[in-house]
């Protein structure tokens, strides 16, 4: 190598150097600039340090400590509230239910947590130091509304169409239905402090545990012999009431059979406190005498107990009392009459906190209202038992109502194992409730335990990976109708 060619070489070695950090250093710049403008964008600038804005977002959820609610470490709400809290909480409280989602009476919050760049790259790991406090879901969503989905958005605009949450029932909750949209509407005008929102609300129980609810009405036949059986409930609405309700044949018109029992029903619901309490002093004095009780009779003494010359007792002789298995649903509509009575559970809904209530409640009641907007729908409801998703070894189960807004993923696996949740339309809400393991989406990995909450964007493809035995539960958009 000649002299003059390593002079030159040590020249122009340092100006290149610099031209090329000039360039980088640039480039850079730009890159900040675009970021800062693009809400799109996975990387987003906070004053001289940067947060990573994973497509997968971790959730701090609400809690609702309703006094029917089971208290402390006896609640599956607890310790998801206390996992997904990180905060040490009252193990002294009723703890009733745990809320994911966008509503307003209790909206989840995404966490922020701050990651480091190092030599030009954003680190992807998990850290263990204090979540900072991020924007609620619902504003997160409406600043980056392509997390939805074109599909969704162009059904539900910029709000995610369901709401999720788990239940832990001590006693039972009230006699209730939920609005339909079109009486939702009317609702929310008249008192907004009562109905939240002008949503309707049909939902699904998924249990956990052993549950009992009461749903719907009994049939023709059973409400017959309820009738028959319980002189109370004849007393308190007259023979000519119940003549024409036993006079009834399978004959007769639907319309003229639900007539009859709404006439029935709303006349129970109707009667003084002090009516009410006299019959139910003289059934509960009758059945505590009986031997051989039935199931709907021991409900009966046990609603007593707890909600004590509440009419709603003298209700459940005319409602299905079900009870589901772990792994077990119930579906329920617009306008249909229902209570759940004890058990955990999985619950799933269009995101409403609408409620119209008759009974078994120390809260406002609307007699009136729950009456006239009911289907009066007769006989035992259906009970749905998921079946397995295609391609996942049968680790997961799929649970889809005819609800359009909302389905219901069950996922289990043992230790060591994995499974993939395929790209969806719309966007998920995971929720881990037992074990430890990772989730990953492309490079992107984040561990997970028991109580974490994920919001995952439309069109998110994710495998599980389980360290121990894993279960969590996953809510979507109804796949049949994206």
């Amino acid at each position: 190598m000649s002299e003059e060619y390593v002079d030159s070489y040590v020249i122009l070695l340092p100006i290149s150097l610099i031209v090329l950090g000039a360039f980088l250093i640039s480039l850079f710049k730009k890159g900040s600039k675009v970021v800062k403008k693009n809400p799109r964008s996975t990387m987003a600038v906070n004053g001289g340090g940067f947060w990573a804005e994973e497509k997968i977002q971790k959730l701090r959820c609400s809690v609702k400590n309703y006094d029917w609610g089971r208290i402390g470490l006896d609640s599956e709400v607890y310790r998801l509230t206390r996992a997904n809290s990180g905060a040490k909480i009252d193990p002294n409280k009723p703890y009733a239910e745990f809320w994911m989602g966008t509503h307003e009476s209790g909206p989840s919050r995404v966490i922020k947590k701050p990651k480091i760049l190092a030599n030009g790259n954003c680190f992807n790991s998990n850290w263990t130091i204090c979540d900072l406090g991020g924007p609620n879901l619902k504003s997160w969503i409406e600043r980056n509304p392509h997390v939805l989905g074109d599909k969704v958005r162009k059904k539900w605009g910029s709000d995610l169409p369901f709401l999720f949450k788990v239940l832990s029932i001590a006693k039972p909750l009230s006699i209730q239905a939920h609005p339909c949209k079109e009486l939702a509407k009317k609702l929310h005008i008249q008192d907004p402090n009562v109905y939240k929102d002008a949503n309707h609300k049909p939902e699904m129980a998924l249990a956990i545990t052993e549950f009992e609810a009461l749903c719907g009405f009994v049939g023709l036949e059973d409400l017959q012999m309820v009738l028959r059986n319980v002189p109370e409930i004849s007393q308190l609405v007259g023979s000519a009431l119940v003549d024409k309700v036993s006079n009834i044949t399978a004959e007769d018109s639907e319309q003229d059979v639900k007539a009859a029992l709404k006439q029935l029903f709303t006349q129970i619901m109707s009667a003084s406190e002090h009516a009410v309490a006299d019959v139910l002093s003289q059934l509960t004095s009758r059945l505590r005498l009986k031997d051989n009780l039935t199931s709907k009779e021991k409900l009966v003494l046990r609603l007593e107990e707890q909600y004590p010359n509440d009419v709603g007792v003298l209700a459940a002789f005319l409602m299905n009392f079900v009870k589901l298995n772990p792994g077990e649903a119930l579906c329920i509509g617009a306008n249909d009459l229902h209570a759940y009575v004890s058990g955990d559970c999985i619950e799933c809904m269009a995101t409403s906190d609408n409620v119209v209530r008759a009974g078994l409640t120390p809260k406002k009641r609307d007699v009136e209202t729950l009456c006239d907007m009911l289907t009066y729908k007769q006989g035992h409801p259906d009970i749905v038992r998921g079946f397995n998703v295609e391609g996942t070894g049968g680790c997961i189960k799929r649970y889809r109502p005819s609800f359009e807004e909302f389905e219901v993923d069950h996922c289990h696996l043992f230790k060591g194992k994995m499974t993939a949740f395929p790209a969806m339309a719309g966007p998920s809400v995971f929720l881990v409730t037992e074990g430890m393991g990772t989730v990953r989406m492309g490079f992107s990995m984040e561990k997970i335990s028991a109580g974490d909450v994920l919001f995952a964007p439309a069109n998110t493809k994710l495998s599980i990976h389980s360290e121990t035995r894993l279960e969590l539960y996953r809510a979507g958009v109804n796949t049949k109708y994206l």
